[in-house]
């Protein structure tokens, strides 16, 4: 069996279509999401509804509780504006749908526990989790025999004492230097974990955050991937 995992497609349209058509090439069983659906970009309304026509489970993340909240105490102004620009383009049920999104899933995967979060299952909306960190302590709090993170924006994947915790990196702002939008697959057949690197067309999606009104930097970053 083998599934996709997407994460912080930040209203990126551009980004989360490439993404799919890629997945759609590919076997692919299921497909998960965790989290930062909206926030920087410019098409929240359209990427929230092919999550739900595709029925794809995701977990909160942090720009989607500052949508669905009003609460931008914990960001930079450029990231709260894109935020208040994000919340007038979505309905009062979209606005409703993030909020009930929960902070963390857990999939029984053919006998292989899997625990979706967005930052880390000490702090689902908020920490950062990066390859050189002590990773080994976050799979002891999730009991589980896969991590899969999103939030840093930063792809990895880690195998520790047989068992795998995964970044997916970023399909609508990347942050590693490389633009290209990012997701993870899971092969439980192989148990082995992939990045998956799309192109996409970057220029169209710069476009819509500048005609959005949408602080330019977001715009800018989407061409260097950083």
């Amino acid at each position: 069996m083998r599934i996709a995992v997407v994460s912080d497609i930040h209203s990126n349209l551009e980004a989360f279509h490439s993404v799919l058509n890629k997945i759609d090439s590919m076997k692919i069983n299921d497909v998960y999401c965790v989290g930062d659906i909206v926030g920087y970009g410019a098409d929240p309304r359209e990427v929230l509804k092919i999550l739900v026509r595709k029925k794809i489970p995701s977990v909160m993340g942090n720009h989607d509780y500052a949508a669905s909240s009003g609460d931008v105490l914990k960001f930079n102004q450029f990231a709260a504006d894109s935020i208040y620009k994000n919340i007038e383009m979505i309905s009062e049920n979209e606005i409703k749908y993030l909020g009930d999104l929960n902070k963390k899933m857990e999939v029984d995967l053919e006998g292989t526990k899997i625990y979706f979060v967005h930052g880390s299952p000490r702090d689902p909306l908020w920490e950062y989790v990066y390859e050189g960190d002590n990773l080994k302590t976050y799979l002891d709090i999730s009991k589980s025999d896969i991590l899969i993170m999103g939030h840093t924006h930063i792809p990895f994947v880690r195998e520790i004492n047989g068992k795998l915790i995964m970044n997916t990196g970023s399909v609508g702002q990347p942050r590693d230097g490389d633009p290209r939008a990012s997701f993870l697959v899971y092969d439980s057949e192989k148990e082995e974990g992939e990045i998956i690197r799309v192109h996409y067309n970057i220029d169209a999606a710069a476009q819509k955050i500048i005609a959005a009104n949408i602080p330019v930097f977001f715009a800018q970053r989407l061409f260097s991937g950083t």
